[in-house]
């Protein structure tokens, strides 16, 4: 009890102990105040260090005085009037109050860091950007490049880099160069990277004019209006692309340039992008647009579909549109020719579809009068390629088979063509002018069947023929034939065997009964089941479903098989259609399993 009395005194002890603050009585001693609470005069050490400082209204004066003289545009040898008016100005300077804030105050920023001269334009032109463009250099140039060397024949992957065959090593610095090369072939560089190219009109505005067809007139009046572009059609909504009569009525104004010959044995192809989606199914039917860069698809999963051609697009390859027809599944799809405003459709069924592109409406043919007996199925047609005909191989194999040609406009019976030997129609094709066709029975009878005399008027047999799968015509003959000027009969068999005939030779009243083919190609061990002719008669696709991969393209009219491609790896799969655009550039391959791949082919 005493400990805790004594702490507690210890601590009022210690706060007694602190200093009070001063009073105003303390503080008015010694502190700036005088006794009578006025300030302290000001000695002259603290006016002049105020001076200093602050500065004083004689200082003021006179530094205004050299601002003003400063801002005046004197020169060297001022004139006695000049003199006088600043003077005077100077005496007027009595009064501060009468002068304005603006006057007094002024900011200096300083010299001005760019002078104005230095911020003139210099215009522009085409000189100066060919200068720029020469003065661009690598910002990294490798000195060892020049010393390595590069053997592109060793390397399966480099030998697209060659140039001719024979061509084995490089230098790294031309290595380098072809690699920058391939990829720009791959990858263009963009119109807005490009500014350059951006000022030029491009290919594709180029092309946007119209055919020789339209009125002068009406073409000078609206240009952009009626032309057709394949940007703009990409872009229309499927409501507008099936109404609209125009984009796909209009003829386009193609190439005028002659597309140069490919060479025997080495073919110059790249992979573009694939068509984008992969359809539920495997795809039966392959065909290219006869005008625009359309590609129509169709398969046993029931839906017709319209790709958009477009490999350098935001989104490469796109779907346009497509037809679902439930339990249908489709079989033989294709543009009608030589405008491609409608698609005919079928399946294995007694009837098939026409989707008029134009107006939208689909309307359904389900009977051949007087002959419906001997077409039970309409899954396999073609059409000819003046747009004239309809072909459809008949289900009747008595007394071998037979091809019931109908109007293509009025879906009428107009003439039949019979084949003799045994298991029917194994397939047919169409002249180059759509005035007959080739029809080619199971045995290797081939007849050849005339629309303008309504009659046959040849007959050959396939060499060697063991069950003819497949016929394709193609080329241009030289001279008159009277068989459709078509220089190119091939023939694929299910022994893989492929017969290439040269019918420049041929005549109508002269064509041998046992002709000898001018190649036998046996590239492919499993049946042929697609053959097709390039348009400019240079080229030759074969191909069988039977065995992966199996695809090998021919160079006409040397009939070689080419060495450099397809390679071990081309991804092909299993291929169920081949399609070969209009202008020869570009190959589609579809397989099993509903994938759509595109090579470009170059000269």
């Amino acid at each position: 009890m005493p400990e805790s009395q004594n702490k507690k005194g210890k601590k009022k002890a210690i706060i007694r102990q602190q200093p009070t603050p001063p009073t105003q009585d303390e503080l008015s001693d010694g502190y700036g105040v005088l006794e009578d609470g006025g300030p302290m005069e000001k000695d002259e050490t603290e006016l002049e260090l105020e001076k200093l400082v602050f500065g004083d209204d004689a200082g003021f004066r006179e530094g205004l005085k050299l601002y003003r003289n400063d801002t005046v545009d004197t020169s060297d040898e001022r004139s006695g009037e000049d003199v006088a008016a600043g003077s005077a100005e100077d005496a007027e300077v009595g009064d501060l109050n009468a002068v304005d804030d603006v006057d007094l105050f002024f900011i200096d920023s300083g010299p001005p860091t760019n002078p104005n001269q230095d911020l003139i334009l210099v215009p522009q032109t085409e000189d100066n950007e060919g200068e720029t463009d020469r003065a661009e250099v690598p910002a990294w140039i490798d000195s060892d490049d020049e010393r390595i060397s590069v053997s592109l024949a060793s390397n399966p992957r480099l030998r697209k880099l060659r140039i001719s065959e024979s061509e084995d090593i490089v230098n790294g610095k031309e290595y380098t160069k072809r690699l920058r090369q391939q990829f720009e072939r791959l990858y263009p560089v963009p119109e807005w990277a490009n500014p350059s190219a951006s000022r030029r009109p491009s290919s594709r505005q180029k092309r946007r004019k119209l055919s020789d067809g339209l009125s002068s007139s009406s073409e000078s009046n609206s240009d952009d209006d009626m032309s057709v572009d394949s940007d703009a059609l990409s872009a229309q909504p499927l409501a507008k692309l099936l109404q609209s009569t125009g984009p796909l009525t209009e003829t386009s104004v193609t190439s005028t340039s002659i597309r140069k010959k490919l060479r025997p044995e080495v073919i110059d192809i790249q992979r573009t992008k694939d068509v984008s989606g992969v359809q539920p199914s495997a795809i039966t039917s392959l065909s290219f647009h006869p005008i625009h860069p359309l590609l129509l698809s169709s398969g046993p999963s029931s839906t017709l579909t319209l790709h958009h051609i477009s490999p350098h697009a935001p989104t490469p390859n796109p779907t346009l549109t497509s037809l679902h027809i439930r339990s249908h599944p489709l079989t033989t799809s294709a543009f009608l020719p030589p405008t491609g405003s409608r698609i005919f459709f079928s399946a294995r069924r007694r009837y098939f579809h026409i989707w008029d592109l134009a107006s939208g409406s689909i309307s359904k043919v389900s009977r051949i009068y007087g002959h419906a007996h001997e077409q039970r199925t309409m899954e396999r047609f073609k059409l000819s390629p003046n747009g004239r005909w309809l072909g459809l191989v008949g289900s009747g194999r008595k007394g071998g088979g037979a091809i019931n040609i109908l109007d293509a406009h009025t879906c009428q019976w107009v003439a039949q063509v019979r084949v003799e030997g045994k298991g029917g129609v194994a397939d047919f094709a169409w002249w180059g002018d759509g005035a007959g066709l080739l029809v080619v029975g199971k045995g290797g009878e081939a007849v050849e069947y005339s629309m303008q005399e309504r009659r046959v008027v040849a007959r050959w047999i396939d060499e060697g023929a063991v069950g003819t799968t497949v016929v394709a015509l193609g080329g241009k003959a030289k001279g008159e034939t009277g068989l459709g000027a078509d220089r190119w009969a091939v023939v694929g068999s299910q022994s893989g065997i492929v017969n290439v005939y040269d019918r420049s030779v041929w005549t109508a009243g002269a064509v041998p009964e046992r002709p000898a083919p001018m190649r036998v190609l046996g590239q492919l061990l499993t049946p042929v089941s697609c053959v097709e002719v390039s348009p400019d008669g240079q080229m030759l696709v074969i191909a069988s479903r039977w065995k992966r991969d199996a695809l090998r393209l021919v160079h006409l009219p040397s009939c070689t098989v080419y060495k450099n491609w397809p390679t071990a790896t081309t991804p092909f799969g299993r291929i169920t259609a081949v399609a070969i655009a209009p202008n020869s550039e570009m190959l589609a391959v579809a397989n099993e399993q509903g994938k759509i791949r595109l090579w470009e082919i170059r000269s």
